[in-house]
């Protein structure tokens, strides 16, 4: 059986004209690997592995992981999509045709689809998510309350925006176009914590786009600094992702460091929420979690997901992490795929779309069914493989 993404590797190298012998060579892996990854035997579901294959091959890494195919309980996020597309094309031209409000009422609604997305309420951020971007530019643009109101448009396309657009599967364009409205709001406020904030979102857009400098350097040029618990929490957060840009790059020392620093931050803060980024010890774990799968080390995130209090996780979004990731560590180790459906069951049963639509997941779903049994699990398995659009 071959899933989405490696059928789409396997048509764009035989466009291309290249072996597998010559591919697998540019891109560091054995052919034989590269020909299990083309069908659906291994998961592609490294960032790495990803952009060494995309520079091979001379396409842009979302040419192979292309757009995720459509659960079909997900038609109105889908509807909310093609609302916000010509949502954020007028922001971004200076027209966003919204309505004048007072900025208690805005600082309400923000809070309010703040939670809806921490929730993983994604039909009802879907909702809400078009107008509320209309109104915040077009009362900024009348000149109200410009500090609180860029503050605002700042968390909202890096929190709810850009995030929403991710976990529903959205193209990697709209999703930048949302990073760069943020920019925006960043550069005229000139405030380090959202600046951060801002640097956070920018190096979410490039990883997804196999920019791996690019995303290491925006991270770098922000510091929010360790003055207050807040900018700590802003902080740590950056350092997260710098672990994860820097296992992307292949810095096993690097990553090891950053992850490192992360963990001392998050001893001094404790479990916090500051900025929506749920940065405290829990988490760090969840991140460790990440990091690992992106370096490789399955067993090691398996083993790190047994240190984890998943109670003291501070929302959905990062429960739903959790079993996500300990589900893809379970999947490429032996005896475990039981453990692995389980896993990954529990994660779609609290974010549907974080596994419906993601393509690493899509992957690793189809590298399971290869092995599926006729049996309790395996019909778990078949069942979100159908609503990930997978052929059962």
């Amino acid at each position: 059986m071959t899933d989405a993404v490696g059928t789409r590797l396997r048509e764009i190298r035989k466009a291309r004209g290249k072996s597998l012998a010559v591919i697998s060579g540019l891109a560091g892996i054995s052919p034989s690997y590269l020909s299990r990854l083309e069908s659906g035997d291994r998961a592609l579901d490294r960032r790495s592995l990803i952009a060494a294959l995309a520079d091979a091959l001379d396409v842009a890494p979302s040419e192979i992981t292309g757009a995720s195919l459509t659960a079909p309980q997900q038609a109105s996020e889908d509807r909310a999509l093609s609302e916000l597309r010509p949502t954020l094309l007028a922001v971004s031209m200076g027209e966003p045709r919204g309505r004048i409000q007072p900025v208690d009422q805005l600082q309400a609604r923000v809070d309010e689809i703040l939670t809806a997305q921490r929730q993983c309420d994604y039909a009802a951020v879907g909702a809400q998510l078009p107008d509320l971007v209309r109104d915040l530019h077009q009362t900024l643009n009348a000149g109200r309350d410009g500090r609180e109101l860029l503050r605002m448009l700042v968390l909202t396309h890096v929190q709810v925006t850009q995030a929403w657009l991710g976990d529903i599967g959205a193209p990697l364009d709209l999703s930048w176009q949302a990073v760069t409205l943020a920019q925006r709001a960043a550069e005229r406020l000139d405030e380090p914590p959202y600046t951060a904030v801002c640097a956070f979102g920018t190096a979410f857009g490039l990883l997804g786009a196999g920019g791996f400098d690019l995303a290491a350097r925006a991270l770098a040029a922000a510091d929010p600094g360790t003055a207050t618990d807040e900018s700590t929490q802003v902080s740590g957060m950056l350092t997260l992702t710098s672990s994860l840009v820097l296992a992307a790059q292949r810095d096993e020392a690097g990553r090891r460091a950053a992850l490192d620093a992360a963990t001392d931050l998050a001893r001094h803060t404790g479990e916090g929420n500051a900025f929506d980024f749920g940065f405290g010890p829990s988490n760090v774990g969840v991140w460790r979690m990440s990091v690992a799968l992106e370096a490789g080390e399955h067993a090691e995130a398996a083993k790190i997901a047994e240190t984890v209090d998943v109670d003291a996780l501070p929302s959905p979004t990062r429960r739903s992490a959790y079993y996500r990731e300990y589900g893809r560590a379970l999947a490429r180790l032996p005896k475990q795929r039981d453990e692995a459906v389980l896993m990954l069951r529990r994660a779609e049963q609290i974010s549907p779309a974080r596994i419906h639509r993601h393509p690493f997941m899509r992957s690793v779903l189809a590298e399971l069914l290869t092995k599926a049994k006729r049996d309790a699990i395996g019909r778990e398995l078949r069942g979100m493989a159908y609503r990930s659009g997978l052929h059962v």
